[in-house]
């Protein structure tokens, strides 16, 4: 006797499940796009820095917003939008790897998408010292309010995670890519060049070491960008 199959059995053979499902074109622009505001985003800084300065106190924040408003303000919008294109961008980034490196890069992708949302709220926050500039006042108390706002025990986890995601989870998802050889090992070098020169930079007090690892993190995910798109195709 024959029986008839349910429509959503009668395939031709080939299981749903047999290919990994493939990022959407929103994920592949966002790997394009997302490093490229976060580099703008040092650059605008580094420049804003060059004679000297910082934002690593409230007093520092404070002058360094007055004396380069125009930069400092070009600088958080890009690091806003880099936040939210990186977070579409890790997604696309884990569709590439779907057999070796695979759990290397989904644990690479879930920091550097928490970090980045974190980031996200920590560059918010310093809008809040554009409206001290704009409206003077006892600039002491304007430093321990931003101070304030940084050493919070109750929102230290935010910086953390940040630091983690950026750092740890971008390390990761290069070396997920070397490990799935689902990119050039120059490309895959390139992702991991940022935590590489982040740090660096921080270590010999350079912004421009910065600028550079993002430089050649951007290459990276478009390289990588390029083949999902192949992938699609």
């Amino acid at each position: 006797m024959e029986t008839s199959l349910p429509p959503s059995e009668q395939t031709s053979g080939t299981s749903p499940s047999a290919e990994p499902p493939r990022p959407g074109i929103a994920p592949v622009l966002a790997m394009f796009t997302a490093p490229w505001a976060l580099a703008v985003s040092n650059g605008a800084y580094a420049w804003a820095t060059r004679a000297g300065g910082g934002d690593s106190t409230g007093a520092e924040a404070l002058a360094l917003s007055e004396a380069h408003p125009g930069l400092i303000r070009l600088s958080t919008v890009a690091a806003l939008l880099g936040c939210l294109l990186m977070v579409p961008a890790v997604v696309g980034a884990r569709g590439l790897l779907v057999d070796r490196g695979r759990k290397l890069g989904s644990v690479g992708a879930l920091l550097m998408g928490a970090g980045y949302i974190c980031y996200f709220g920590i560059v918010f926050a310093g809008n809040v010292t554009f409206a001290m500039v704009e409206h003077p006042g006892n600039a002491a108390d304007y430093a321990a309010v931003i101070d304030g706002l940084q050493s919070d025990p109750s929102t230290l986890w935010v910086f953390l995670l940040f630091v983690l995601g950026n750092l740890v989870g971008t390390l990761l998802l290069g070396l997920a890519f070397l490990r799935g050889r689902v990119v050039p090992v120059w490309a895959g070098a390139a992702v991991i060049a940022w935590p590489v020169l982040h740090v660096a930079g921080l270590i010999v007090g350079s912004e421009w070491f910065e600028v550079a690892g993002a430089c050649l993190e951007g290459v990276g995910l478009a390289v990588a960008g390029t083949r999902v798109l192949a992938a699609r195709r």
